[in-house]
């Protein structure tokens, strides 16, 4: 997929704030990781954002009017819809991490889940705020793993579909009821579902890839998937590639990095971790004791 420019990133960039790590996800919403300190910037982009504050923020402030207001601080969120302007004052150190999404996300989102055409979306502005499944979602699914590991992409986007359909329910102007989910995949899908995913290990897949292939939207195939497997998508996925690489060790002659990107890890040494995780021995141990 093309990559998407997202104004808030430039503008960030052109001031003080460090860049400490990005990714695209497979849906064209991006993540950014920042730290800044004793810095003033505004902001007015022609995207949604949704910020987390991961550590500090005591000493953030927003301009309202002629005033400045804080209230930051870890855990707290701000979410800003496009063309919104704001103006901050960082005064002491902040880390944070953001997620970026268009209304087109949003729009697509309220579609495939209520197979509604929303006319508008509006979001509400929120700074400072507090939200546990929000923290949950962050802290849990997005900072637990490295954003640059292939193989974690189906985590990160799968997260980011739970975050938007989050925010649309709790944070804009959609009233709908969110349709029940009721039962797992059929049968048949289910098979086929399960050969693709195994012919398909050494790729970095994305929630909507598997989506896909049931004709389902991500966010009702995540929960029909749970049904049907009572794992999550990513976990059923990192224990097969695991699997995999076990037999590929004891039973092939390839060297054990050709195994970690036969089994879609894109690096050595990540693989060599999960495998002990699951395991409890490495990938070295194992071939020697072949």
């Amino acid at each position: 997929m093309m990559q998407m420019t997202y104004q808030t990133l430039q503008q960030l960039q052109k001031h003080k704030a460090q860049l400490l790590d990005h990714t695209q996800l497979g849906s064209g919403m991006q993540l950014a990781s920042w730290y800044n300190q004793h810095d003033r910037i505004g902001v007015c982009s022609d995207h949604h954002t949704l910020s987390l504050y991961i550590q500090g923020g005591y000493e953030s402030y927003q301009k309202r009017g002629l005033n400045w207001h804080n209230g930051g601080g870890p855990d707290h969120f701000c979410l800003m819809p496009q063309h919104q302007a704001s103006e901050w004052d960082i005064r002491g150190e902040l880390s944070f991490v953001h997620l970026y999404y268009t209304d087109q996300h949003l729009r697509d989102l309220a579609t495939n889940v209520w197979d509604k055409e929303p006319n508008t979306i509006l979001l509400d502005e929120k700074t400072f705020a507090v939200d546990p499944q929000i923290t949950l979602l962050y802290r849990h699914f997005l900072l637990n793993c490295d954003w640059q590991q292939s193989e974690n992409l189906l985590q990160l986007s799968t997260t980011a579909t739970l975050l938007l359909n989050h925010i649309l329910r709790n944070y804009s102007n959609i009233v709908w009821n969110m349709p029940h989910v009721k039962g797992g995949l059929a049968p048949a899908t289910l098979r086929l579902l399960l050969e693709w995913i195994e012919a398909n290990l050494h790729l970095p897949l994305t929630i909507s890839d598997l989506a896909a292939q049931a004709h389902l939207s991500d966010y009702h195939f995540a929960h029909m998937f749970r049904h049907s497997m009572q794992q999550a998508p990513h976990q059923y996925i990192l224990q097969q590639r695991l699997m995999r690489a076990h037999q590929l060790i004891q039973h092939s002659t390839f060297n054990l990095t050709e195994v970690a990107f036969q089994c879609g890890f894109s690096s050595a040494s990540h693989f060599s971790n999960r495998f002990k995780q699951h395991f409890g021995c490495t990938p070295s141990q194992l071939r020697g004791s072949c």
